[in-house]
């Protein structure tokens, strides 16, 4: 992911639309066990078409119009829901949209993330999200150290047992010394943005993770996938940064960075 981010915008481009496509097609495949039929291939073709759609906008390769491709998407996805054969249209049609909004969305965002307005010029740079992934990994790693020593209030453990309050108090505190590292080694984005983003990157990283434990806790599965021997599937990796980078998006917005 480091090196997806940091060598070149099409190197990016590459992993990341990598990325997104089996992400979905596994989140597609981990709903079939709750009886759903999605439409794999084409919502997981149609993610992927979304990212590069967004990548063309980011680097204004396209006009502001294919932004509205989004609307134009789910709509397709709907309408394929017409000629399938599986009856239960409603499930059917909200899976394969869930799918598109919760995983292609999110990624198809990091575009204008690592294309950034800096002194009112657009620019390739790739290390708020570089920063963005210390913060998330930070945040990780403490919460569950801090977690595991010390944790004796749980969050939900109806959703996700191993989670408590201290764990959360704990990531968040060394979420946010990285947040202020980060402004110290990249000062394109100020202090205080930089403490902003370390909440909002504790606070929608932690509902992420939750978010997909609870799915995977109503479908009676332990993981998302087989991809990663003993860490699960991707999505299982990547839960808390797809609720993270629409935070983060939406701040540098209200910032100018976007």
């Amino acid at each position: 992911m480091l090196g997806g981010t940091l060598l070149h915008p099409i190197v990016f481009a590459v992993v990341f639309a990598t990325l997104l496509f089996i992400t979905q097609y596994e989140f597609y495949a981990m709903v079939e066990k709750a009886g759903h039929h999605p439409s794999r291939i084409v919502g997981s073709i149609f993610g992927v078409i979304f990212f590069l759609i967004c990548f063309g906008l980011s680097n204004n390769y396209l006009p502001r119009q294919f932004g509205f491709s989004f609307i134009v998407i789910v709509v397709i996805l709907l309408i394929v829901e017409i000629f399938r054969s599986d009856k239960d249209t409603l499930k059917n049609a909200g899976s394969s949209t869930l799918g598109f909004a919760y995983i292609a969305l999110p990624f198809s965002l990091m575009n204008f993330v690592v294309h950034t307005s800096i002194n009112g010029q657009n620019t390739f740079y790739p290390w708020i999200m570089v920063g963005v992934f210390f913060i998330l990994w930070i945040n990780d790693s403490a919460a569950y150290l801090v977690g595991t020593q010390f944790g004796k209030h749980k969050m939900c453990k109806n959703i996700s047992p191993a989670k408590s309050w201290e764990g959360l108090i704990g990531g968040a505190v060394f979420a946010i010394i990285m947040g202020i590292v980060n402004a110290v080694m990249f000062q394109a984005v100020s202090m205080l943005s930089w403490i902003v983003i370390a909440v909002l990157t504790v606070a929608f990283g932690t509902l992420g993770d939750l978010f997909e434990s609870k799915i995977k806790r109503e479908i009676d599965v332990k993981d998302s996938g087989t991809f990663l021997p003993g860490h699960g599937g991707f999505l299982d990796r990547l839960d808390s940064l797809l609720f993270v980078i629409p935070a983060i998006f939406i701040w540098l917005i209200f910032t100018g960075n976007v």
